[in-house]
């Protein structure tokens, strides 16, 4: 038993043999591609917030990650030292740039928890509060504090990553330091639209546990389709993803269930898990 998860138990032979055949994540790294209704989108956050409601493209494409993964869980599972586990959480990183207090741009991988009662505008919310947080010019998070007292000593980060990698590998990895890590996660979300730069394929880290890579480029225009003889406009996404975890049909079945949600964004505006908010409580 890890602090993040169990072993998955049901597997098929070939899915247990799997990580063994392929034991590294870049070995096992599959790319693909979908483009979203940029115009859709934007209308639906500009009707959000014109009811006071702060939703954005991140907050929406995470919502609908997670109720995709609610209903297909294999996605929310990760490999470790050729055994296959099921995480006893969600949660999904990204990156942030901010301006030091010279000037100087800098950037902050924050970490943010979901829960099954959450909503697409809770989940605004810790985005929101969580980038606010950190957007300070003199304020460092726990990991950013973390990794300058081990890079201050020459010598003592190569270890301590080291030693954590080790640790990691035979499931002694201490939970502060899970929490404390960004690689240890169900996602990893990059938002290169916000600095006005191409989608990439960008690969999963083989520090850590993180499974899925989704990539938000700049909108671009649909060089088919034409609305009222304007073309619409797309935003690109990129996912890259460890094969190890689900088969190529359940891969399938999260990403179409994602996809109906993105579509339809007005979904995500009850709990996540699709209870009824009086008979869960």
């Amino acid at each position: 038993m890890r602090p993040d998860g169990k072993r998955a138990k049901g597997l098929t032979p070939i899915m247990q043999a799997i990580p063994y055949i392929m034991p590294k994540r870049y070995d096992a790294l599959n790319w693909s591609n979908e483009n979203l209704d940029e115009d859709a989108l934007k209308a639906y956050i500009r009707e959000k917030r014109k009811e006071g409601r702060a939703v954005t493209h991140m907050s929406v494409l995470a919502a609908a990650y997670y109720k995709a993964v609610l209903q297909n869980p294999k996605i929310n599972y990760f490999v470790m030292n050729g055994k296959i586990y099921e995480r006893n959480h969600f949660c999904f990183s990204f990156v942030i740039l901010k301006t030091r207090a010279d000037g100087t741009p800098d950037e902050t991988v924050l970490k943010v928890y979901l829960k099954p009662e959450d909503d697409v505008f809770t989940i605004s919310d810790r985005i929101r509060a969580e980038i606010e947080k950190n957007m300070e010019a003199v304020h460092n998070n726990n990991t950013d504090k973390f990794l300058n007292v081990i890079f201050a000593i020459p010598g003592l980060a190569r270890c301590v990553i080291s030693l954590a990698g080790l640790l990691d590998k035979i499931g002694l990895l201490p939970k502060f330091i899970i929490d404390l890590s960004p690689f240890h996660t169900s996602l990893f979300i990059t938002n290169l639209a916000s600095i006005n730069t191409n989608q990439i394929y960008h690969h999963c880290y083989e520090f850590g546990t993180t499974s899925v890579f989704l990539c938000m480029g700049k909108p671009v225009l649909d060089p088919i389709a034409q609305e009222n003889g304007k073309r619409k406009k797309l935003m690109p996404i990129t996912a890259v993803m460890d094969e190890r975890i689900a088969t190529g049909i359940e891969y399938s079945r999260f990403f179409a269930t994602m996809m109906k949600y993105v579509k339809n964004p007005t979904l995500l505006e009850t709990r996540m898990d699709g209870k009824d908010v009086k008979a869960a409580e």
